[in-house]
């Protein structure tokens, strides 16, 4: 009778899986979930792309691509709870930095037309996800995006950089404790560099110092292109996807 029960339960309790709509208890049943865990890099640090270091979980492809749009296109909030803790954990495993206790994550924004027609901003929630697993503090607010810019992926490499200058203001309220840490950025891809290094030197341009960025993804381009170029002090922001 009590093995009845908790199988009742456990059917009551079962919600579609939101990649291929079967039934299942978790965010993704086990199929997708494993799926998605082989698109795991087993290369997650790399500190090739100019003065940041990219920490990333996987490759942006099948399953994880699929997961991700979902998230961002679909409402498929509960997403961003899986894919915060696997980056969270793929940080545990690395410590990039030999200081953790000084870490602020600050995730990229979305402008707040972006932000309202879409009702979150992933990266935020990927955040979440992130700092309950390895407990650093999330500035949630610690930049703004005071400039709408187009689509990334409909541009090329260098309109991506032109695009993004003057795009990011740092929050008032957050510059004097963000002075005291050192910040890692935190988006769901990394694809050429533009809006990490716009983010970076908008923040740096404040004194506030940025050792990297944590993406649950990186673009395939990402990983057989260049450095990406420097911007320069004139240009305000200079910048991730």
């Amino acid at each position: 009778m009590s093995q009845g029960k908790q199988q009742l339960l456990s059917l009551f309790l079962a919600s579609p899986c939101p990649l291929c709509q079967r039934s299942t208890p978790a965010v993704l049943c086990p199929s997708c979930d494993r799926q998605v865990r082989q698109c795991q890099t087993t290369i997650p640090c790399d500190r090739r792309w100019n003065d940041l270091t990219i920490l990333n979980w996987g490759h942006y492809e099948g399953s994880l691509r699929q997961a991700i749009g979902s998230l961002k296109y679909s409402g498929q909030r509960e997403i961003a709870r899986v894919l915060g803790a696997a980056l969270g954990q793929t940080w545990r495993d690395h410590q990039p930095t030999p200081r953790p206790h000084s870490v602020a994550i600050v995730p990229i924004p979305l402008h707040p037309a972006k932000l309202q027609q879409r009702g979150f901003n992933q990266a935020d929630l990927l955040a979440q996800g992130f700092c309950r697993t390895t407990r650093l503090p999330l500035y949630s607010h610690g930049l703004r995006r005071i400039r709408a810019t187009q689509a990334q992926h409909s541009l090329n490499r260098t309109a991506r950089h032109q695009n993004l200058a003057q795009a990011f203001a740092v929050d008032p309220a957050q510059i004097g404790a963000l002075r005291n840490t050192t910040v890692w950025l935190l988006d769901d891809i990394f694809t050429t560099g533009a809006t990490a290094q716009a983010a970076a030197q908008t923040l740096r341009n404040s004194g506030i110092a940025v050792a990297g960025i944590c993406t649950v993804a990186r673009a395939i381009a990402a990983e057989t292109q260049g450095a990406v170029p420097t911007i320069s002090p004139s240009q305000g922001t200079g910048t991730t996807q």
